[in-house]
């Protein structure tokens, strides 16, 4: 029913729109960032969580159905840098009026403490997560004192 409503239009249009609403939110006063505690700007892929303890930080990227041999993990000056790509089959016999899967390349900058070390950063991909992982420099970690 709604195949052949839509049949007719080309594609590329609904892509313009987009666009053009995207460059109007600005100048409208829409915001692109996060309205709750929980969301994202718009565009962000992969989500992120990221968490601490006295020895580590943890950086989680949510990043399903990427290729783990496509994703590139680099640390300079206590900036994690991740990028990489997805690639979403497309059915090319399939008519979409909706596409809300994220397909193409990546690329997300994550700013950690200043007590992180560098040498020590271990990244595993498992089940579409990708989790790294950086220690803290020993020195930078708290310690307790006896008193005697």
């Amino acid at each position: 029913m709604f195949g052949s409503l839509f049949s007719s239009v080309d594609s590329s249009l609904f892509d313009d729109f987009r666009r053009w609403d995207a460059e109007l939110d600005p100048l409208l006063g829409r915001t692109a960032y996060p309205v709750g505690i929980r969301a994202v700007p718009r565009g962000s892929f992969p989500p992120i969580n990221v968490g601490s303890t006295p020895e580590r930080v943890d950086v989680y990227i949510f990043a399903a159905g990427a290729d783990p041999k496509s994703i590139d993990v680099s640390i300079q000056q206590n900036l994690l840098a991740v990028s990489g790509s997805r690639r979403v089959p497309v059915n090319e016999e399939a008519e979409y009026y909706r596409r809300e899967r994220f397909d193409g390349d990546f690329r997300r900058v994550i700013a950690l403490p200043e007590d992180v070390d560098p040498n020590r950063v271990e990244a595993r991909y498992r089940d579409g997560v990708l989790q790294v992982t950086v220690q803290r420099r020993t020195a930078a970690r708290p310690r307790q004192i006896e008193v005697k």
